[in-house]
């Protein structure tokens, strides 16, 4: 027992000192997925590659494709209603209505919305609701997520998020049909090529775990 405490000891040494676990690695994620998946996983890897550095940038899947395409990005997860090539799917997430708890915004006609400029979902909202005969209008478009947290949670606009990631002032609306469903979307990765070393493959498994697992299951909900 003892040798064998002294080999493990041993190791983490070896893992701690060791050169090729020193460096940095970039990992993109969009704003609305970041919490509390990704700091779980930022702690897990930094536990066991303390000497490695993980650049998080949290941006837009557009922004996030972007640069991932460059060589800008490592690793980056997105959300999205399919997978390019090469990407793997974490999990499936629905885009639920989110509005003011106790909030009457969602009644109005024109609906007010309020959306980021570069948001995935803008284009899907206004698909679901021209389909269903729902006039809208863009009440808040910003680059600013703050902001539209602060609109909608002042009853001046709704919005639409991937379920479990609303903030604590926000609910999700039980409007009974009177809005359309949303699609599914998928939180998927991209990065995961096998053989780039363990300090990346260790990265990309926290990641799968944290976001197909059951500590994604609950995401903001906490």
């Amino acid at each position: 027992y003892a040798r064998r405490m002294v080999a493990l000891n041993d190791e983490v040494i070896v893992r701690l000192t060791h050169q090729a676990y020193e460096g940095e690695i970039k990992l993109g994620v969009p704003h609305d997925v970041v919490y509390p998946a990704v700091p779980q996983v930022l702690k897990q890897f930094h536990a066991v590659f303390p000497r490695v550095k993980v650049q998080l940038e949290a941006s837009y899947t557009r922004t996030l494709k972007d640069q991932f395409a460059k060589g800008d990005c490592d690793v980056i997860v997105t959300t999205e209603t399919g997978v390019d090539q090469g990407g793997e799917v974490l999990a499936h997430k629905p885009l639920v209505w989110v509005g003011a708890p106790g909030g009457t915004a969602w009644r109005a006609r024109a609906l007010p919305l309020a959306f980021c400029r570069h948001c995935m979902f803008r284009a899907q909202i206004a698909v679901a609701l021209d389909a269903a005969g729902i006039g809208w209008d863009m009440t808040v478009d910003t680059e600013s997520d703050r902001t539209i947290e602060a609109a909608v949670s002042a009853d001046l606009a709704v919005s639409a998020m991937i379920e479990g990631t609303q903030p604590p002032y926000l609910e999700v609306i039980e409007h009974g049909g009177a809005l359309p469903a949303l699609p599914v979307q998928q939180i998927n990765l991209y990065g995961k090529a096998e053989g780039s070393g363990e300090v990346h493959d260790t990265l990309v498994d926290l990641l799968r775990q944290a976001f197909s697992g059951a500590a994604h299951q609950r995401l903001r909900a906490v």
